[in-house]
């Protein structure tokens, strides 16, 4: 589990960045806006390689289960992550539900964290989940009190139109479908059909 935990620490110190306005600006000055921007990213991806490494060697451990959940609590997963595809494209795309839910990319996150919470009663798992979770809850508190943040670069389809809430939905749907098929057993190792 020290690769998971390494992999938090990395990824959420980067991610904790922003909520600190000043020293964000100041890395702005030294670095220039894409210059942070790829530190940023880079750093990130570190962190998150980690998180995936250790999160994956952990489950073969013999790690401490902190509580047993139901079966049926799988179903809810499976409904939690519907909306949380479309919260997901949605945060990318300007329209109704991004202005909506103002930070649908946290919204998304929550439901992600908040649902396999339900499922995975192992340390490993809620340490990753509840990290996340957590993360997500602060960064969101953090958020109402910044100002000035211009808005994550997003795609900028005519808002106007109904089918930019189409477009979203469909595509949420269609990430869902693909990463209930294969895409969570390419990720994380475990097939959900």
């Amino acid at each position: 589990m020290a690769y998971l935990v390494l992999g938090l620490i990395i990824f959420f110190a980067i991610h904790c960045l922003p909520m600190m306005a000043d020293r964000r600006a100041r890395l702005i000055g030294m670095l220039g806006p894409w210059g942070y921007r790829g530190v940023f990213s880079v750093v990130s991806a570190i962190g998150l390689y980690f998180i995936v490494v250790g999160y994956g060697e952990a489950r073969l451990e013999d790690v401490p289960v902190l509580y047993d959940t139901p079966d049926w609590t799988r179903h809810i997963v499976m409904l939690f992550m519907i909306p949380a595809f479309i919260l997901l494209v949605a945060a990318y795309v300007q329209g109704r539900i991004k202005r909506t839910f103002r930070h649908p990319m946290l919204v998304a996150i929550k439901l992600w964290a908040f649902s396999h919470l339900l499922v995975r009663g192992d340390l490993a798992s809620v340490l990753l989940f509840g990290s996340f979770l957590a993360w997500a809850v602060v960064d969101r508190i953090s958020l109402k009190r910044r100002t000035g943040e211009g808005p994550v670069v997003a795609m900028h389809l005519d808002e106007g139109r109904p089918w930019v809430e189409v477009f979203v939905i469909l595509a949420g749907l269609l990430a869902y479908g693909l990463f209930v098929w294969k895409g969570h057993e390419l990720v994380i190792g475990y097939p959900l059909t």
